[in-house]
């Protein structure tokens, strides 16, 4: 037997050994991976360098405002079209041409106007009447009348036709609604083209909706955007909502842990019984409405998320998956039964070393901040970078034309060899591009700017968890707590990390950041891969995608346990990895009995949060309840407060909870070292408490004779 326990401590490294001048986190350290250290100091210098030159290039106009046909701005402050915020097209059916997709423009004349047409005129009726001064507001810019109704048309100087628009995104369409069953534009069912030849107005209906179709994406989001500028008081509320009962939850652990553990797992059974209970009453509620039975697939999918509550199938599915997840859980309470029991002992521990430290709760606000300056940062980089090149005019022809798409200079091109050669072409703003090194560089430079972020980002999550691990290491190895606690162990360890181990957090947080840029890649090819019908390729996009998935979470696990073993001993990332590893080997069964337990009743604790924030959210949104006389704003899609505000309590809690999970991680790790170091006497007695020793002491034991019954 001892052979046996000699071979396994070989092969997962050697045991840690009493030492008396150890106790705790060693404060005479030296730096560590200072060459970590310099490569991100130049990187961040190179990333700033970058940014000051997106800076300098880039418009962020180029994203907020529409652009005419010259590449000029509407609605912009200090332009001519200052006073013109709309963006009125000639012709928007043929918005609705495939050129859309490849040039990003419509292949129609726009220009910017101070407001939509709110009438239907033609060109041919208007250009003899008093109705041309309104029709003029319409037509090029400094349009005279001396061409025929012809050459105007042909030259693109007015449009053929007005219709009833309305402006949505800064852009003029088409105002269609339906009267007595028949889509209308205005009041009118039929038009006129330019010559006068009347037609029914379906052609335009379906070429508007075709232009609309392209722009879908974006109505979406201008639609999501009002709903955020109307609720946005109101998710405030519910954000604020889940961060107090977050702290409460918090607060009630540090005195009342066990029973708020059941009480966690108890309300979450109970929140999962209820969400069952309301959608079989919606689901039987349903039953007999016309239109209700219609299957999802059917139906397919709608934007307006509101429709697919009016079928039983939805609630069907909900209360299928509601379900299932309410059955795992009971059946994962009822094996883990005694492993609870032990993990609640570790998380009183914890709770215990988190009311020594309470400052560690308010850190996490520390990282938010930092994360937030970090993805500021990166997003308007990214925005300046897209935004940094120049207006490219390219020649548009409604006709077979040998020049088209070349590029153009709107000032010459009337007087041009291209003109000549096709009468009917004209020369039109395309997009925003360049020739230039820059220009070619643009690419390089964002992806070298989503890797600054992942890897600044990681460096930030990195500084939190060693900050973190120092103050609780410096809680468990204080003999008699808490008096021998050091004075300031967040702010202590918070500059151990920063002086000596900047390098060691720049190391780890490179290499996780390398496999993330990589995953990001692997993500784009997977996009462009999607049309090809190569089976074998997509097969191994989906292997490499799995296998860098799944590296990125070992990264993770190992880096948050190589940061504690830095936290405590200040060796460099290397060693501290390799150490955190050997020791979670020769302790394997006590990580499996307590390392995922506890996740897992935090996981608990974090789903009541957000189930019930979440469910208060949808009763409030959907009209349900109201607080004292105010009622929800009316939505677009009331799921994106909704959703909003369960994301965001789920993140609340997530940054509440992981202070605790630093906790126990750190406090396992110690307590794995602390069984190594001594052996309980009054010589080398445990730094542990009396009541975790006899919990996690016997715990252990049984899991082991039981591993030992089945080997």
């Amino acid at each position: 037997m001892a052979g046996e326990r000699q071979h396994y401590y070989g092969k997962h490294g050697t045991p840690q050994k009493y030492d008396p001048a150890f106790k705790g986190p060693i404060y005479n350290r030296g730096c560590t991976d200072t060459i970590c250290c310099v490569f991100l100091l130049l990187a961040i210098v190179g990333y700033v360098a970058v940014g000051i030159i997106a800076w300098t290039h880039g418009d962020p106009r180029k994203v907020i405002y529409p652009t005419d046909s010259r590449g000029e701005f509407c609605g912009q402050k200090g332009t001519k079209n200052a006073n013109k915020p709309y963006l009125f097209y000639f012709n928007i059916v043929k918005c609705a041409s495939p050129l859309v997709l490849l040039e990003f423009q419509c292949p129609t004349p726009q220009i910017c106007v101070e407001k939509c047409p709110n009438r239907y005129l033609t060109y041919l009726n208007a250009h003899k009447s008093q109705d041309f001064e309104y029709y003029k507001e319409f037509c090029v810019p400094g349009f005279k009348n001396n061409k025929g109704v012809a050459e105007v048309l042909r030259d693109g100087d007015c449009p053929a036709v007005l219709t009833p628009s309305k402006p949505l995104a800064q852009r003029c369409f088409p105002a269609i609604h339906t009267h007595k069953g028949v889509l209308m534009v205005g009041n009118e069912t039929t038009y006129e083209d330019g010559l006068g030849a009347r037609k029914n107005v379906t052609e335009l209906v379906e070429g508007a909706k075709k232009a609309n179709g392209v722009l879908e994406a974006r109505q979406l989001a201008m639609r999501i955007f009002e709903d955020y500028t109307v609720s946005w008081y109101w998710i405030v509320i519910g954000l604020v909502i889940a961060m107090v009962i977050s702290l409460l939850v918090i607060v009630l652990l540090r005195f009342l842990a066990g029973i708020m553990v059941w009480v966690m797992i108890v309300m979450v059974i109970l929140v999962l019984g209820y969400g069952i209970f309301h959608c079989y009453m919606e689901y039987a509620r349903l039953r007999g409405e016309a239109g209700s039975d219609i299957s999802l697939v059917d139906l397919g999918f709608q934007t307006d998320l509101r429709v697919y509550l009016h079928l039983r199938q939805t609630w069907m599915a909900f209360m299928i998956i509601l379900s299932i997840l309410e059955v795992i859980i009971i059946l994962l309470l009822i094996f883990l039964r005694k492993r609870i029991l032990i993990a609640i002992a570790l998380i009183k521990e914890a709770s215990r070393a988190v009311g020594y430290v309470m400052c560690s709760l308010l850190y996490p606000l520390v990282t938010f901040f930092l994360l937030c300056l970090c993805i500021a940062y990166w997003a308007s980089t990214a925005i300046f970078l897209s935004t940094s090149n120049e207006a490219v005019y390219k020649i548009f022809s409604d006709t077979a034309c040998s020049v088209a798409g070349k590029t153009c200079n709107p000032e010459t091109f009337p007087s041009s060899n291209e003109s000549r050669l096709c009468p009917g072409a004209y020369c039109q703003f395309a997009f925003y591009g360049g020739e230039s090194n820059y220009h070619r560089a643009l690419l390089g430079l964002q992806i070298f700017n989503v890797f600054m972020f992942f890897w600044l980002a990681n460096f930030v999550l990195a500084l939190g968890q060693v900050t973190l691990a120092g103050a609780f290491a410096s809680y468990y190895w204080a003999l008699n707590k808490p008096d021998d606690l050091p004075a300031f162990p967040l702010f202590s360890a918070f500059g151990r990390a920063l002086r000596y181990h900047t390098g060691s957090l720049a190391f780890g947080a490179l290499i996780l950041a390398i496999v993330q840029i990589i995953r990001v890649m692997l993500e784009y090819l997977d996009q462009r891969l999607k049309a090809a019908e190569n089976k074998f390729a997509k097969f191994l996009m989906t292997c490499l995608k799995c296998c860098f998935w799944c590296l990125e979470k070992f990264i993770k696990f190992l880096n948050r346990n190589a940061y504690i073993m830095i936290a405590i001993y200040g060796t460099n990332f290397c060693t501290s990895a390799r150490n955190a590893f050997f020791l979670l080997m020769r302790n394997i069964i006590r990580v499996a009995v307590l390392d995922k337990v506890t996740d897992f009743l935090f996981l608990l604790g974090k789903l009541l949060i957000v189930g019930s924030v979440g469910i208060l959210a949808f009763f409030f949104f959907t009209h349900r309840i109201r607080i004292v006389q105010d009622t929800a704003p009316p939505l677009n899609y009331y799921w994106v407060p909704i959703l909003t505000v369960i994301i965001g309590s789920y993140l609340i809690a997530h940054g509440f909870f992981s202070v605790y999970g630093m906790c126990v991680d750190t406090l396992f790790l110690c307590f794995c070292e602390d069984l190594e170091r001594n052996d309980g006497s009054q010589e080398r007695p445990y730094f542990m408490s009396p009541e975790l020793r006899d919990i996690l002491l016997k715990g252990s034991a049984e899991e082991g004779k039981r591993a030992n019954v089945e080997e």
